[in-house]
């Protein structure tokens, strides 16, 4: 019999639990041809949400929980989850249900076709601020243009993975995660199916802008060299422009014998200067960070408890 495991990254999901149970359940019973594992990796919270899991496995043995010892983020989470299932295949859901598990029976169908990584598109993105929904679609854009594989758009965590995808991921031990790169980026047979995003039924997102932005970046830098190449580029144009200028300055004063312009001009020029070189300084440093970072070799997670029981 195959085992499934679904792997629910946690934090401060306590009234989440309450509903997202039920609904895994009803779907357990309904494909009874399959070996279950309910996955649930708690990622710091501050409110009830490990005492709920720990009743939960007191009810259920199907139900499997690790408690790390600090809030080290939802990609590092994940990570955790990706070293602790044991199925045949993984499918990542979110605890706040505005991915479906009903919609799992369908992914499994296709992972029984012979497909290994069978991801949910939005059709609808639910209940989401304009704004957002336009930075997410715009960063998608550039990421997409930026990169040497297909980015999947509307695309995010929600999807099943075969045990050689999760085993592929395991090997990835970077630091800096963006784990939505790679996913396109192990690559492997991929299916796509469509879904409408709910609303959360419980509870609030943890993501903020800054958040997303410092996400964004992430997934930038850790699957592209672009922004290096356009400072290099922009530096480039700069130092011509500036040469040009010269030129004319130096001619327009010795044949013409016109006084050259001052003050305002060069303040102009410098803080424009000065802008160009602090912004490639920044973009330099974001890559030097990410190499600092994971220079130090540090693990990537910490695990208190694993099933109730301490882990040394």
């Amino acid at each position: 019999m195959k085992k499934i495991s679904i792997l629910i990254p946690c934090y401060n999901e306590e009234k989440s639990l309450t509903l997202l149970y039920p609904e895994l359940l009803k779907l357990m019973d309904s494909q009874p041809n399959y070996e279950w594992e309910l996955m649930f990796v708690n990622d710091g919270s501050v409110d009830g949400t490990l005492q709920e899991l720990k009743r939960l496995r007191a009810s259920d043995p199907r139900v499997n929980y690790v408690d790390l010892s600090r809030n080290f983020g939802k990609e590092t989470a994940m990570l955790a989850g990706f070293d602790y299932v044991t199925g045949d295949c993984m499918v990542i859901i979110d605890a706040d249900l505005q991915d479906p598990p009903s919609l799992i029976p369908e992914m499994l169908g296709y992972w029984e076709q012979g497909y290994e990584d069978v991801y949910a598109r939005r059709q609808s993105r639910g209940r989401e601020s304009w704004l957002r929904k336009r930075l997410s679609l715009l960063f998608y854009k550039l990421l997409q243009s930026s990169s040497r594989f297909d980015v999947l758009q509307n695309v995010g965590d929600f999807r099943l993975l075969d045990r050689r995808c999760i085993n592929a991921l395991k090997r990835m031990r970077e630091s800096e995660r963006y784990t939505k790169g790679m996913f396109s980026w192990i690559g492997f047979k991929k299916k796509e199916v469509v879904f409408d995003r709910g609303d959360r039924v419980a509870g609030s997102s943890s993501w903020n802008f800054r958040q997303l932005f410092s996400l964004a970046i992430d997934g930038i830098t850790s699957f592209s060299n672009v922004p290096l190449r356009i400072s290099t580029i922009v530096g480039f144009i700069v130092s011509m422009l500036a040469f040009v200028y010269m030129l004319y300055v130096f001619i327009k004063a010795l044949i013409w014998g016109d006084p050259v312009q001052g003050y305002p001009s060069m303040v102009i020029l410098l803080l424009f200067l000065g802008g160009i070189q602090l912004l490639s300084l920044g973009i330099i440093g974001e890559y030097i960070g990410r190499i600092y970072n994971e220079t130090k070799n540090r693990p990537e997670y910490l695990v208190r408890e694993y099933n109730g029981e301490e882990v040394l």
